[in-house]
């Protein structure tokens, strides 16, 4: 091989070089410049895009605020003290001898933390005084309350559901009844809030897309002779689509910035009930936000929401318009 054919070799490929940056340096120029131009057209228009990021806020800010919401009802209810209890209630015929020869042998079992003995007479004065009825149970001749053993499960004792089969199986044992039935009411409620949280978060996330996807095709519709003059001279359907794409990702933006500021608006409003609250309940507990990653998160994904609303409407809108 010449000298001459290395030479032209490396001129060529030089060349293609140069032509790739340049192409390249073109492309990232129109985002720039589009990137611009509809942040600039989104901005002469205050009002109405103010309205748009306002509907979009709202759309996004209610399922945040309840999501906020059942976090802070899961701290709370995490803070609770309230250990799992077994209620012994004692067969009839149980003596109280019998009675106190049972607390003693579930004291001595390590899965046990405490065992409290209530007999009969004490059920039955506690009775009277609260319920009222003093003179009807005088009048009894028996005592109909059975003998009582309070029975709260060690931490580490293991899933209280095995302990409280167990002790339903002792003869001695009438009845057995666990006392977190409340805490699993509670748990399913909390789970079933949180699905119809995300449903509706589902709900008013399509609605978004929508508005946004409505909004973008007013802009093609308004800008219908500019690309068809485009379209005319050559220019790409990637070339014309990237302007609209820029102004849904500003108007998902935001619409996720003020999402974040009505969430954080809310919070601050309630926040000074609530802790007065649970100062009355002797209590520390208070609210928790959005945070600064979780109100980044609600922007990106206003962005987000943005940029697939005005890809649905550009692919859809943009064909139908064609030079003549």
């Amino acid at each position: 091989m010449s000298a001459a054919d290395s030479k032209a070799r490396r001129e060529g490929a030089s060349t293609s070089r140069a032509r790739l940056r340049h192409r390249f340096n073109g492309w990232l120029n129109h985002h720039r410049l589009s990137a611009a131009d509809s942040l600039a057209r989104v901005l002469d228009n205050p009002v109405s895009s103010l309205l748009t990021w306002l509907v979009i806020g709202i759309a996004l800010a209610l399922p945040a605020a309840l999501d906020v919401a059942l976090d802070n009802a899961r701290q709370l209810s995490d803070k609770w003290d309230s250990p799992a209890q077994l209620s012994l209630f004692l067969t009839a015929t149980a003596s109280a001898e019998q009675s106190r020869e049972l607390q003693r042998e579930l004291q001595e079992r390590p899965d046990i933390a405490a065992v409290v003995f209530v007999s009969r007479e004490a059920a039955l004065q506690e009775f009277s005084q609260l319920s009222g009825f003093a003179d009807v149970l005088d009048s009894l001749d028996s005592n109909p309350l059975p003998d009582l053993l309070l029975v709260t499960p060690a931490p580490e004792a293991g899933p209280v559901t095995a302990l409280h089969q167990e002790l339903a199986a002792d003869p001695r044992v009438a009845e057995a009844v666990l006392d977190m039935a409340w805490l699993e009411r509670l748990n399913t409620l909390m789970e079933l809030s949180r699905r119809i949280v995300l449903a509706l978060a589902a709900v008013l996330v399509a609605g978004v897309v929508l508005i946004l996807g409505n909004t973008i095709r007013l802009a093609i519709e308004s800008r219908r002779e500019e690309i068809v003059v485009v379209k005319l001279v050559g220019g790409s359907n990637g070339f014309v689509r990237r302007p609209f794409l820029y102004t849904g990702l500003w108007y998902g933006v935001g619409g996720g910035f003020f999402a974040a500021l009505l969430v954080a608006a809310a919070l601050w409003f309630l926040g000074e009930p609530v802790a007065r609250l649970a100062e009355l309940y002797q209590s520390s507990f208070e609210l928790g936000g959005l945070g600064l990653m979780g109100s980044l998160n609600l922007v990106v994904l206003g962005g987000l929401l943005g940029l697939t609303g005005a890809w649905l409407a550009v692919s859809r809108h943009l064909g139908r318009i064609a030079p003549r």
